[in-house]
């Protein structure tokens, strides 16, 4: 979890009465640390008033506004967020990120017209976050995934996937691996894409995420015993992973095979304590529709 903000803190005291001020400051200090556990528990909304009641803000507090307003699915209120944490710390990489996912996620919803405006906007805050901090692992997946799928006019292409793909792999081969899958499997080479899973899962055998990303391949090309098996290679590495849980249910119901079972995964799933990291609760909840036949 994030520490609060000193400079707030030093904000805040401001807009009160010289002998209140280390009071009102110590006490919005609790608030936000009040807002932070509350995010860390995904209780969005609540955080969210938390921050929005505050008298001052400084790019901390936009930036947490913004990840709450993002995992309530609001994205422009999200993006507003951003560019005003980005506009009072021009510097942070991870403010950059958060700002470019936002208008990421703006494109996705957006009309013909407007999409390829906030996906260029989206482009332009991930590339500017990874010239911020080039070891920042989140913003430069961020810009390879847009790289590979974005239409050249709007800045995306295989090329560039390759070449960040590359410095990726430089500096983490286990996450190389992923990428040089990612970019296989676009260009449906689909047993390049499955080798270099398998090299990532050798390479980190106690990460559960990388017998996900195989198990979930393994789905896709219907291969499904094969996916099972992984899956329980994950559960093994992992059993109270809420994460596993969902992953698993959606190959089942995505490929409409023991539906029963996936209902269950899904229950266990909406009943675990979550954190931002895991798929949101609205998901599994629209999944678990699906698998009622709903």
């Amino acid at each position: 979890m994030k520490t609060y903000s000193g400079a707030l803190c030093l904000l805040l005291a401001g807009h009160f009465p010289a002998g209140r001020a280390a009071y009102a400051a110590q006490t919005h200090c609790a608030r936000y640390e009040k807002a932070e556990g509350l995010f860390e528990k995904t209780e969005f909304s609540a955080s969210l008033a938390i921050m929005e009641a505050l008298p001052a803000k400084d790019a901390h507090a936009w930036d947490l506004i913004g990840r709450a307003q993002y995992m309530l699915g609001e994205f422009k209120r999200a993006s507003d967020a951003f560019e005003k944490a980005v506009e009072m710390e021009p510097s942070n990489s991870s403010y950059a990120d958060w700002l470019g996912k936002s208008y990421g996620r703006r494109a996705e919803h957006a009309s013909p017209f407007t999409a390829p405006g906030y996906a260029s906007k989206a482009r332009h805050a991930f590339e500017r976050a990874v010239r911020l901090d080039p070891s920042n692992r989140e913003a430069t997946n961020d810009l390879f995934e847009y790289y590979l799928q974005a239409p050249g006019f709007l800045g995306g292409g295989l090329d560039k996937a390759e070449a960040l793909g590359l410095k990726i792999a430089e500096r983490d081969p286990v996450e190389g691996h992923w990428a040089k899958a990612r970019l296989a499997e676009r260009r449906k080479e689909f047993g390049a894409a499955e080798e270099h899973l398998r090299r990532a899962l050798d390479l980190a055998p106690t990460q559960v995420g990388r017998a996900i990303d195989l198990a979930k391949f393994l789905a896709q090309r219907g291969r499904h015993e094969e996916s099972d098996r992984v899956f329980l290679r994950a559960e093994a590495l992992a059993p109270q992973s809420p994460k596993v849980l969902f992953e698993r249910a959606e190959t089942y119901v995505s490929a409409n095979r023991h539906m029963e079972r996936a209902r269950s995964y899904l229950k266990r799933y909406l009943s675990a304590e979550l954190t931002p990291n895991d798929p949101p609760r609205a998901d599994a909840e629209k999944l678990l529709r699906k698998a009622n036949g709903i």
